[in-house]
């Protein structure tokens, strides 16, 4: 078991959708509706309150807010005052659907993906919000939007529904965005499910496994290149940090652990960094045009 350079017992119930802004980590909980910003080098952690539960986010370029996928839409949000601004909310075929995993392209766009609780029919989508504001739904008939990342070149992206433990690995045409060649990267084995991944500087892709309490670096083939290890059974998402780049942040639940769970593993809902030797890439930044929101 790699050891963690450093832990932040926060407890989150369902911490998701990790980013790096170069100098500190963000993320979300979910089910608390609660965004979290800490600065390793001042061990610094604050917290901000949120209006609905944020899915995911993204950086925004020459902007203090936030692009954001809060559960019924996107929106701009300013954490330090809490000023939000609709970008656009797409009807859900059904109840009981919100936006979940989501991360900005190298190209400066925002995908985010849509996903059912409590289980149903899979009537989540994987969506693109464009520059202008405007979105196009990309997937359809998905159970749980996960694992959302890009190739270093911006010419592959990576998508995940979680229930059926499969990585698919699309072609992604660098304008306009439209996916064509799905194919399948990887497969997990029963009981550990992708959850949130990214990729680093030599295009291999880390995903974290929910329910088998491990991370997986896979080569740009799809071949399993190392594991980590993790003391809690539910990783949730991965970003790239520290001064090198090269410092993996990893973020935890404890959703569903019952006390005899959280006993066994009382670091559930933590953030890990683990120094791994491989450097990630610079976040991207979500690039709107003048008068998007």
């Amino acid at each position: 078991m790699l050891t963690p350079i450093d832990i932040v017992p926060v407890q989150n119930t369902l911490g998701e959708g990790i980013v790096w802004d170069g100098r500190r980590a963000w993320w979300t909980d979910i089910q608390e509706k609660r965004l979290f910003r800490y600065d390793p080098a001042k061990r610094a952690l604050e917290t901000f309150d949120l209006p609905e539960r944020l899915g995911s986010f993204g950086l925004t370029e020459g902007d203090e807010r936030i692009v954001t996928a809060f559960e019924s839409g996107f929106a701009f949000y300013q954490p330090h005052d809490g000023a939000l601004a609709w970008i656009a909310r797409p009807p859900h075929d059904a109840a009981k659907v919100r936006f979940n995993d989501g991360r900005v392209d190298r190209q400066g766009r925002f995908w985010a993906g849509s996903m059912v609780e409590g289980g149903g029919a899979p009537s989540g989508k994987l969506y693109r919000l464009d520059a202008d504001g405007r979105y196009e739904i990309c997937v359809t008939k998905v159970a749980i939007s996960n694992s959302l990342c890009f190739s270093p070149d911006g010419h592959v992206l990576y998508f995940a529904d979680t229930p059926r433990r499969q990585i698919w690995r699309y072609r992604l045409d660098p304008v306009s965005g439209a996916l064509s060649e799905r194919s399948v990267f990887a497969e997990t084995p029963p009981g550990a499910f992708p959850d949130g991944a990214n990729v680093d500087s030599e295009g291999c892709v880390w995903s974290a496994h929910w329910g088998a309490g491990q991370i997986v670096r896979y080569d740009p083939r799809g071949r399993i290149e190392r594991t980590i290890a993790l003391p809690v059974t539910q990783p949730t998402c991965v970003a790239f940090g520290g001064d090198k780049l090269d410092h993996l942040f990893v973020t935890t639940a404890r959703e569903n652990l019952d006390k005899a769970a959280i006993k066994q593993q009382p670091l559930a809902g933590a953030l890990f960094v683990f120094a791994v030797g491989v450097a990630g890439l610079p976040e991207p930044r979500f690039r709107p045009r003048p008068g998007t929101a």
